[in-house]
């Protein structure tokens, strides 16, 4: 079974504060991006990784790459001017058409192995897998006028990547245009009228956004 992973890295993430691109920000010694390629290559040895760039970045990649001996095999490709056309044009660059296809967040250094291995069973065996985990807080819904809500928590789940699909599907769910309420792949899969199937997340697998998440991030790494 042919399998593939595009790690999506195209957005200038601003909420970190400072010029460099989250990606590219230092974890531990290294781009944050390169210890996410590292983690899929370690999990599937035989992945085809694929990462979204934006196109201006490619020579900066390239000397991080240099300075930090990084010599992990992936093909770079063009983001675009949202996350559903970053998507596209790395869905458009795979060397096959049948097989697995794991979207990631760039950003999402620490997605399990298993959470990996397990998308990728499952999606097989049912056309996609999406990691959630549940809600630890309590939840309000809030309306326009400000009135709020309870909401049962045990309801709702936290929707994180890889977001793993049959190859052939998840092309065919990307020939249509970006809607507003495509947030994620799942949505894109499930406007085809497809149901997704859930699978257990892990709780580290956060989206490094924040100066904040950063810190905790380190803590991760010094933790292991």
């Amino acid at each position: 079974m042919n399998k593939a992973a595009v790690i999506v890295a195209g957005g200038k993430g601003m909420r970190m504060g400072g010029s460099l691109s989250k990606q590219y920000l230092p974890l531990a010694g290294k781009p944050i991006v390169m210890h996410t390629l590292e983690k899929f290559y370690a999990s599937e040895p035989s992945v085809y990784l694929i990462l979204v760039l934006p196109h201006a970045d490619f020579d900066y990649w390239n000397e991080l790459c240099d300075s930090h001996n990084f010599t992990l095999p992936h093909q770079l490709v063009a983001g675009g001017t949202s996350r559903f056309q970053s998507v596209k044009n790395g869905l458009m660059a795979l060397p096959f058409q049948e097989g697995l296809v794991a979207i990631h967040d760039g950003v999402r250094p620490f997605v399990s192995p298993e959470v990996i291995l397990n998308s990728f069973t499952i999606a097989q065996a049912h056309g996609s897998a999406i990691p959630v985990v549940p809600l630890k807080d309590s939840l309000r819904k809030v309306g326009p006028a400000g009135q709020s809500s309870f909401q049962d928590r045990a309801n709702f789940r936290l929707v994180q990547t890889p977001q793993t699909f049959q190859v052939e599907r998840l092309l065919q769910a990307f020939q249509v245009d970006d809607l507003p309420f495509f947030t994620d792949d799942a949505t894109v899969y499930e406007h085809q009228g497809w149901e997704i199937t859930l699978i257990e997340g892990n709780s580290e697998n956060i989206k490094l956004t924040t100066p904040e998440d950063l810190a905790f991030a380190e803590f991760l790494m010094t933790d292991r």
